[in-house]
């Protein structure tokens, strides 16, 4: 889960100050950080399909994203890419 400290953890790595949470880095590192709990979760309860077509929602906004910050970026996309073990 989502904690209150792990969510500031990761604004103040990714957004470099504890305010910037507009970033499309902290977006997608948050993003991240769900799609994984959601990912662990529907492991364990495989027929939860409302939480499956959350989990395809956020895929879908996650994947916009790094697509505007490729097309905008490169160097941070690919930064980003690294940093939170991305495959693309």
């Amino acid at each position: 889960m989502l904690t209150k400290e792990r969510k500031a953890e990761l604004i103040q790595r990714f957004g470099n100050s504890p305010t910037n949470t507009g970033a499309v880095e902290v977006q997608v590192a948050l993003l991240t950080e769900r799609i994984r709990h959601l990912t662990e979760h529907l492991e364990r309860h495989r027929k939860d399909h409302h939480s499956r077509r959350g989990l395809i929602l956020l895929i879908g906004k996650r994947r916009r994203l790094l697509k505007y910050l490729a097309r905008t970026d490169w160097e941070r996309y690919q930064n980003l890419l690294k940093a939170l073990s991305l495959r693309k």
